[in-house]
């Protein structure tokens, strides 16, 4: 595990704990295996397929907006993107183009997310971990795309 992911990890404990999210080893072992599904199930309080499926409905969204070299830099970042993106699809998340955020709004509540919920994802994906991961350039890329 690089530097990079540790630190994002490490900055997840505290959010967990102040959100009264009891930390078990299972889910530190979790968190530390994947931060971005880590903070989501824990930050969020989905479960994980809806965090899956809504990484996934993210990333279909990006793949829509952005040229196949942008979004492949992006999701370089999320290991294992593909899998997100077949799972969206498979809860049924994604069944055609989302073309704007108010269709990955829309996605989100089709895998039960509520409106609370669904206002939090996209900031937390965006904010805390793909911009943060990927730095300025990606942050840059993300903002025009998520428009």
């Amino acid at each position: 595990m690089n530097r990079r992911t540790l630190m994002i990890v490490l900055a997840a404990v505290p959010l967990a704990v102040r959100a009264q999210t009891p930390l078990t080893t299972d889910s530190l072992t979790s968190a530390l295996k994947n931060p971005l599904m880590g903070a989501l199930t824990s930050q969020l309080g989905v479960s994980e397929d809806q965090a899956r499926g809504g990484v996934g409905s993210y990333l279909t969204l990006l793949q829509e907006k952005l040229a196949k070299r942008d979004f492949d830099k992006i999701a370089s970042l999320v290991p294992g993107a593909s899998g997100y993106v077949d799972t969206a699809k498979k809860l049924g998340a994604v069944t055609g183009p989302l073309k704007n955020l108010a269709g990955l709004n829309g996605a989100l509540g089709k895998l039960g997310m509520n409106a609370e919920t669904i206002a939090k994802f996209t900031p937390l994906v965006t904010n805390y971990y793909l911009g943060k991961l990927g730095g300025p350039t990606v942050q840059s890329l993300l903002a025009g795309a998520l428009k």
